[in-house]
């Protein structure tokens, strides 16, 4: 990854039909209290996947300083987001999974289910014998729980946040040289085939299945690499059964995980890699975008199955809105991570409930 950095995982986007209730939701359950922006406004520059017209919508991005990834939970606004036309089962190609990260597994399973939430699984253990167990959102979307590699901050919350996903694809030696190559992700943790019981409460969950679980071996660098931490990528492929892309005729922002986002610094270094292994850039902002308390260059590619991949180079955030404290990353040394008081700093507008 010469001439770019990739900080880790900046967030996860989700389609919803009610930002606000989702954002309560994600906030009380998996500790996203921090709002790093909200903001209603035109997608303009998402054509390719939005029917070739700008489609009004409103975001948040909201963190866990637990540690781990955001979620940019986005709703339509200008139409009614539309679900996928079958239910998406084990091995459709897509984002099928986002894996949320916790200290301790067995705690927060317990702490989520007397909250009320819904498992789809027991309590078991994944194929390196880590505690695992699988759950979903009202919205259907499902999340495992995964023993968490670092964290940043403790502050109470049964989980960190979004640490890594599993996302079905047609082949794994083709879809293998991006994840690897471009992401960074070059060690596999493991590649086993077989019917897996932490598999067993999703739809197709018995059939037999190849898993690659890959992570990176070195730490990640940048602004924000204390709290996003290790990440991980799982692929996963079924072996005699129908794949559909989870995303078949609808738009981007509709029902379900519409994109994983990495943070990032040195776009052009990275258009660069990735174009070399067949993956253009298919949307690209341009210079600064503005996010409204937040702006910065954004982009997207598609893996091997057409899963929508984002780039963010990010230019500037907020850290004291109330006092005017917006911070202009691109006069910082992109390898060196944000100093710890401008975390606490963030810390103070977190949402309580």
């Amino acid at each position: 990854m010469s001439n770019y950095i990739i900080s880790g995982i900046q967030q996860i986007g989700i389609g919803v039909p009610n930002v606000h209730e989702a954002w309560n939701w994600y906030r009380k359950h998996f500790g996203m209290d921090l709002k790093m922006f909200e903001e209603a406004a035109e997608a303009k520059l998402m054509l390719p996947y939005t029917g070739g017209e700008p489609r009004s919508r409103h975001a948040i991005l909201a963190v866990n300083l637990q540690g781990g990834g955001g979620f940019e939970i986005w709703q339509y606004t200008s139409r009614v987001p539309q679900p996928a036309a079958f239910v998406p089962q084990l091995g459709d190609l897509g984002i099928y999974i986002a894996k949320i990260k916790s200290k301790d597994v067995t705690h927060a399973y317990n702490t989520l289910k007397n909250n009320g939430v819904e498992f789809i699984s027991a309590l078991t253990t994944d194929p390196k014998g880590d505690k695992t167990a699988l759950l979903k959102d009202p919205y259907g979307n499902i999340f495992q729980l995964v023993k968490g590699q670092e964290f940043y901050k403790e502050l109470g919350h049964a989980t960190g946040g979004p640490s890594g996903v599993i996302i079905g694809v047609s082949n794994i030696e083709k879809a293998l040289p991006m994840y690897q190559q471009l992401l960074g992700y070059d060690t596999i943790v493991y590649d086993k085939t077989g019917v897996f019981e932490d598999f067993a409460g999703l739809e197709n969950g018995s059939a037999s299945t190849r898993r690659v679980l890959l992570r990176h071996k070195a730490p990640r660098k940048g602004s924000f690499s204390k709290v996003f931490g290790s990440t991980e990528i799982e692929l996963v492929c079924t072996e005699g059964t129908e794949k559909r892309k989870i995303f078949e005729n609808r738009f981007w922002g509709d029902l379900g995980y519409i994109h994983l986002c990495f943070d990032i610094n040195g776009m052009a270094a990275l258009k660069a890699k990735s174009e070399s292994l067949g993956h253009p850039f298919t949307v690209d902002s341009a210079n600064s975008f503005d996010m409204g308390e937040a702006a910065g260059h954004f982009t997207y590619i598609e893996d091997a199955d057409g899963a929508l991949i984002e780039f963010v180079e990010t230019h500037k955030i907020p850290i004291l809105k109330a006092v005017g404290w917006y911070l202009d990353l691109r006069k910082r040394n992109p390898e060196k991570p944000l100093p710890d008081f401008m975390f606490s700093a963030l810390s103070i507008t977190r949402t309580k409930d």
